[in-house]
């Protein structure tokens, strides 16, 4: 740290250097929190499951589990999490639990299942891009709906007859699409303008369940679906379909020679040899990242569709038929060609170097992350495996959430060696003041003993 101040205060390195330089070590420093989120805090009679902390907390954001989390982009302050009870909390992460410890958050408002909201699970949540008062819901409901940030009440409801399993909307382009992977072999568009839900993109042999807008290009939209296949699509054009990636191909579309020499066909080949249910576009948007359950991450160059061979080892695990979407740290927190990917793991989050796929932490709860947990719901118990669902980076902050079948959600923020100094420090001046007041209480106590105890004297 001396080092990096004296080389920014000579002009040795540049501003944005210096701020990279702080930011990656801040990432390589993330720790789990005590923070917690909970819908409870007295103790009840019936709270003797393993979500209620020994201070009588309950640290269960939504009982039947926590399928969904995003965060705002504009203030980084307001954090949306659904459940697969269908209930939907915002919570603000600002602000605390009116309780003795500062840790506990409580929702700012909650809704649960009613005849205006959705009936099943809740499979994705997202922000309105260009305004956060605003926000998306899909559900297995067969409905994508748009709420209210304040009341959580929901203004529109798009029926689209199959089961919703995740969805997007662009953030730069001047239409209001939003791209919703589907049940059926087809993504359907939904238009916020007109409300017409009728335009699908024909493609996938399977199910769609993940898709993801370019964050370049107004109108190219990457999708993964159960039939293997990351496809890739120009909604402007009636053939839509542009190519599909093939994990076989380290060339691209340029060839060995850049002239197309041994360039490999676009319309077949599969990205994964199992479903693919996460599709991520990196912030530039010359890279796309895709999970499947062949229990592989793939990075691909999207200039030329080219596989980069990344080989991220044997700890991903991936097999459930829902949304996995991993998390791509933003690129002004690292160096170039210096990415890092989060990805959700059942019981962990593995944080990785992006291009090289080299493992750097493996982000664990206190306790060493319990595999299998029991919980309530309704009025029985179920036992559930601790299954990372979701992902969400705070903006302005370097801090990570996460969203967890075990019906909690989690915070991860960085503790430096400095950190770990000055709260040590801070311990001991507490310790020794605790001692000293000790003794006085000690010495107080004697000297009244030795006035009230009448004294005994034999002779």
């Amino acid at each position: 740290m001396n080092a990096s101040l004296l080389n920014r205060s000579l002009g040795v390195s540049a501003p944005q250097e210096f701020q990279r330089e702080q930011t990656t070590t801040l990432l390589h420093a993330l720790q789990p929190t005590s923070t917690r989120f909970t819908n409870q805090i007295k103790r009840t009679a019936s709270d003797d499951d393993k979500t209620t902390n020994d201070d009588g907390v309950n640290t269960v954001a939504h009982a039947a589990g926590v399928s969904s989390i995003a965060i705002d982009k504009f203030e980084g302050r307001y954090l949306l999490s659904g459940g697969s009870d269908s209930s939907i909390s915002i919570w603000d992460l600002e602000a605390w639990s009116e309780t003795s410890d500062p840790s506990i958050y409580r929702p700012l408002e909650s809704v649960q299942r009613t005849s205006s909201q959705h009936r099943f699970g809740i499979t994705h949540l997202s922000y309105y891009p260009f305004d956060s008062l605003a926000f998306l819901s899909s559900s297995y409901d067969h409905t994508v709906k748009i709420h209210s940030s304040e009341t959580l009440t929901s203004s529109a409801t798009f029926n689209l007859e199959s089961i919703v399993y995740s969805h997007d909307m662009s953030p730069i382009a001047q239409h209001l699409l939003v791209a919703c992977a589907t049940q059926n072999p087809t993504i359907r568009l939904v238009d916020l303008n007109s409300g017409a839900s009728s335009h699908a993109l024909v493609g996938h042999s399977g199910a769609v369940v993940s898709v993801a807008w370019s964050p370049v290009d107004d109108y190219i939209l990457a999708s993964g679906g159960t039939d293997g296949t990351v496809r890739f699509w120009d909604i402007r054009r009636s053939a839509s379909e542009l190519g599909v990636l093939d994990m076989e191909d380290a060339v691209g579309i340029h060839g060995y020679d850049g002239k197309g020499t041994s360039a490999r066909p676009r319309g077949r080949g599969k990205a994964h040899s199992g479903v693919v249910n996460g599709v991520v576009w990196s912030e530039d948007g010359r890279h796309l990242v895709t999970t499947g359950h062949d229990q592989r991450v793939r990075v691909w160059n999207t200039d030329t569709g080219a596989n980069t061979l990344a080989s991220f080892g044997p700890l991903v695990k991936n097999s459930h038929l829902s949304a996995l979407i991993p998390l791509i740290a933003p690129k002004s927190l690292v160096p170039p060609t210096k990415d890092i990917l989060f990805f959700p793991n059942p019981s962990e989050i593995l944080v990785y170097e992006m291009f090289e796929g080299k493992l750097m932490r493996r982000l664990r709860p206190q306790g060493g992350g319990i595999a299998i947990s029991t919980i309530k719901a309704g009025s029985g118990q179920r036992t559930v495996k601790n299954r990372t669902t979701s992902l969400a980076w705070r903006a302005d902050n370097v801090e990570v959430y996460s969203a967890h079948a075990d019906g909690t959600i989690r915070a991860w923020k960085p503790q430096t060696i400095e950190d770990k100094i000055a709260d040590a420090e801070e311990e001991a001046e507490i310790e020794a003041a605790e001692q000293d007041n000790k003794k006085k209480r000690q010495g107080l106590e004697d000297i009244f003993q030795g006035l009230t105890k009448k004294r005994i004297t034999f002779s």
